[in-house]
């Protein structure tokens, strides 16, 4: 078994190079490395960051001035007709958007870019909060009745923005269906390895990864995972609705008693994060570029603004205006990357553990056990040291297990683009539940394919550079049902509104 992984992971090994190339483009070419500053940035970080700009302006800082309509619609709990509430949609995208990502992408950022690398997390968050309002209000124009559902998401507007071909809608859902089955391995090895970890804690003894209990926990796992996803976008939708606000919850309360145990710290928090932005600590041997760089591109990779990749979610949900949704899910930016992402980054700079005699061995580590050793290291005792530790493995067990229901249900709603007929959509779910399978036997064997995991790289580049064309072809028509939604006169959205047919919505007269 051990031969077929690693010949896996061997046939794979082209695969981070291309990833890499296009994720650094053009910084790989020695003239465009040479511009000060600039040539820390690549192409897909300068058209994330600068979308998010155009719309803020576009949109009359949206993000801002409609917040509190956000959390109005959130809280206002209306049942939805059909479909999925906005509340619902909203716990689904962050789902996906709060994943294993919150901890290890910001650790990551921060041990390579140094504090400052937070705040800039920050402005890119900020600016892509607009990017999810565009693209959240082109899944609901263009989204699609299915029976007591909806669908709709970056397949769908593709399809109509690109003339209304259908090999375009195809080819959008291949893509995501693909990026999100190169995702899964990933989340597989992570919920099953941090269930091992959560039991280690509880037992105080190391537990194999070939013992019973991963065994009895990886069977559960597919097996509970095979019930939900195939029980419908609604199943799902109940299941996230409770997972997120207690993951969401837990990991707050959490962190809070690590900053309450460590007032003392907080000033230095601050002064590292808003000095750290600027400048670089000799430490981290980088740059200002480097410091922004790193802040942006782990900012935009947990909140997945721009990328088109949790759309699905925003077209699922019963809306009385395209915008309203918009609005939600720019929130969703907002509690992935201001709140759960800041967290980590107190634990991690708090700790300030690249200072000392054990700065080396911190580096050394891998993320995760990176802003474990930091928690610890915040955390006064050995008894409350333990339930810190079981608490935040806990969260990142349910992050990456969200995570894992949300792109196998995503592929779902990107495979109604190719057929509707049951056993097409069916043998989606049975593709998802495999390819998990799969992942939980490579952490079963001890594995980690390294270059199998980059495919999910290489699919979220090639999803930015094919999502972003699409939402400047569409903006026209977010900016015109924008104006309509801030008139407030009570007239209905129809096509007439945006000047290009709207199916759904002009059946709703």
């Amino acid at each position: 078994m051990e031969q077929i992984f690693e010949s896996i992971n061997y046939f794979f090994r082209f695969i981070t190079p291309i990833s890499d190339f296009f994720w650094e483009f053009p910084t790989n070419l020695d003239w465009y490395a040479g511009i000060p500053v600039l040539g820390n940035f690549p192409l897909a970080i300068i058209l994330l960051v600068g979308t998010g700009i155009f719309f803020t302006m576009k949109t009359g800082c949206i993000q801002v001035t409609h917040f509190g309509k956000g959390i109005k619609l959130l809280t206002g709990r209306k049942k939805a007709e059909t479909g999925i509430s906005s509340l619902a949609a909203f716990f689904l995208s962050s789902a996906m958007r709060v994943g294993p990502g919150n901890i290890l992408g910001v650790t990551g950022a921060i041990a390579v870019g140094g504090p400052g690398a937070l705040f800039w997390m920050w402005v890119s968050a900020f600016f892509g909060m607009a990017t999810a309002y565009v693209e959240a209000v082109l899944s609901q124009i263009f989204k699609e009745k299915k029976g007591d559902e909806f669908v709709g998401g970056l397949p769908f507007y593709g399809k109509k923005l690109l003339g209304n071909k259908a090999m375009a809608g195809i080819a959008l859902s291949l893509m995501y269906i693909i990026y999100a089955m190169c995702c899964l391995p990933a989340q597989g090895f992570n919920v099953v390895s941090s269930i091992g970890q959560m039991g280690e804690i509880v037992t105080g003894n190391t537990i194999g990864t070939t013992s019973v209990f991963y065994y009895v926990v990886a069977i559960l796992l597919i097996v509970l995972t095979a019930i939900v996803v195939f029980s419908g976008i609604k199943k799902i939708t109940k299941v996230t609705d409770k997972m997120v606000p207690v993951m969401a919850v837990v990991y707050v309360v959490t962190v809070l008693i690590l900053i309450i145990l460590n007032l003392n710290k907080l000033p230095y928090f601050f002064t590292a994060v808003f000095c750290g932005a600027f400048t670089t600590e000799a430490v981290f041997g980088g740059t200002f570029g480097t410091v922004l760089a790193q802040g942006v591109k782990r900012g935009l990779m947990s909140n997945e603004a721009g990328q088109g990749t949790i759309t699905m979610a925003a077209g699922a949900a019963d809306c009385e205006h395209p915008c309203e949704q918009g609005i939600v899910q720019s929130i969703g930016v907002f509690l992935d990357t201001m709140v759960i992402c800041t967290l980590t980054g107190f634990v991690v700079v708090m700790a300030n553990l690249w200072n000392g005699a054990e700065a080396s061995t911190w580096f050394a580590m891998d993320r995760l056990p990176k802003f474990l050793t930091s928690a610890a290291e915040l955390t006064p005792g050995t008894a409350l040291n333990a339930v810190i530790m079981f608490l935040i493995t806990f969260c990142f067990c349910l992050f990456a297990y969200t995570c894992l229901i949300g792109m196998i249900s995503f592929s779902e709603i990107a495979a109604n683009r190719i057929s509707r007929k049951k056993g097409f959509l069916n043998g989606v779910r049975i593709l998802g539940l495999f390819i998990t399978a799969f992942g939980i036997l490579c952490s079963l064997a001890g594995l980690d394919l390294g270059n199998l995991w980059a495919i999910s790289d290489l699919g979220n580049i090639l999803i930015v550079f094919a999502n972003i064309p699409l939402l400047y072809l569409g903006a026209g028509y977010v900016f015109k049902a924008t104006k309509h939604f801030k008139k407030k006169d009570g007239s209905a959205f129809t096509s007439e509104v945006i000047g290009t047919e709207c199916e759904y919505w002009d059946g709703r007269k």
